[in-house]
């Protein structure tokens, strides 16, 4: 089973399939992390405002293109999210001329994504205006969701005001916790699933059928679990701060988990997030 290194987003834009989840990154390690991160091939990037580095984050893609001439900008995608205290509009324009400041010679952010479906309904749509107007004015490429369950996700697409749907919704996704009515929601409207968490926070990496497959493919638990994500037409975004990881999980692309291992993987039944849930939100 090939997957390719870059999906096409409903803007036609195109979106690399693994990328480096920065949350948690101290903002002193990032600007280094991300250039070497650089080296062993990543092209996508994911930050927010509740992570404080997107500026580091920005600097480390600046600071490496900077030293790489033949590489383009527009190679480089790179992702924040507002956070949920900065939704409504008049909030959502100054957050969103603030997370353009953070990306300095960048010059303009490829997918900004309200951070969740927290505040209610007014605010989400009065922030998707603000995020729809972002896009007219070219100061972002594409808009996108995180954690919108499939109430939000409709209650969006049925405004009078939605001119341009979300491109993207970022969800926690792993063997034990599919959400496989979410995301299967998401894929017939469109939209690309972004995995976060897809290591679990480590919770699963020694689990018995993890380990098992991981022997038998002469993988690492954290690649099985990054591939089965691939293989389920998902981008993960797995975080590490160990650069010897780095390569090894973006080494995802050169062998296939069998129908018979994914089905063993799979636990549709299982609900264990390992980080906040709110696609329930009111």
């Amino acid at each position: 089973m090939s997957i390719p290194k870059k999906y096409t987003l409903l803007s036609k834009d195109h979106i690399p399939t693994v990328a480096l989840g920065t949350y948690n990154i101290p903002a002193q390690k990032t600007t280094k992390l991300v250039e070497h991160a650089l080296e062993q091939g990543y092209r996508h990037f994911d930050t927010a405002v509740l992570y404080n580095n997107e500026q580091e984050v920005a600097l480390g893609i600046s600071n490496w293109l900077h030293s790489h001439p033949t590489v383009e900008r527009s190679d480089i995608f790179y992702t924040t999210k507002i956070w949920h205290t900065e939704f409504g509009y008049e909030k959502a324009k100054q957050a969103i001329i603030e997370c353009v400041r953070a990306v300095g010679d960048l010059g303009y952010i490829d997918l900004l994504l309200m951070h969740s479906p927290l505040g209610g309904k007014k605010l989400r749509l009065e922030t998707w205006k603000a995020l729809q107007e972002a896009l007219d004015e070219g100061l972002v490429k594409n808009i996108g969701v995180s954690s919108f369950g499939v109430k939000h996700l409709k209650e969006l697409f049925d405004w009078d005001g939605l001119k341009y749907k979300p491109v993207v919704n970022q969800i926690e996704i792993s063997p034990w916790c599919m959400r496989q009515e979410l995301a299967d929601y998401c894929k017939k409207e469109g939209l690309i699933v972004e995995a976060y968490a897809p290591l679990t926070h480590g919770y699963k990496l020694q689990d018995e059928t993890v380990e098992k497959i991981a022997a038998e493919l002469g993988k690492s638990p954290s690649q099985i679990l990054i591939r089965w994500s691939l293989q389920h037409g998902y981008v993960p975004l797995p975080k590490t701060q160990n650069v010897t990881r780095l390569r090894e999980n973006l080494e995802v692309y050169d062998f296939e988990i069998s129908d018979e291992q994914m089905k063993l993987l799979d636990h549709p039944d299982a609900y264990e997030p390992t980080d906040w849930e709110c696609t329930n939100a009111p």
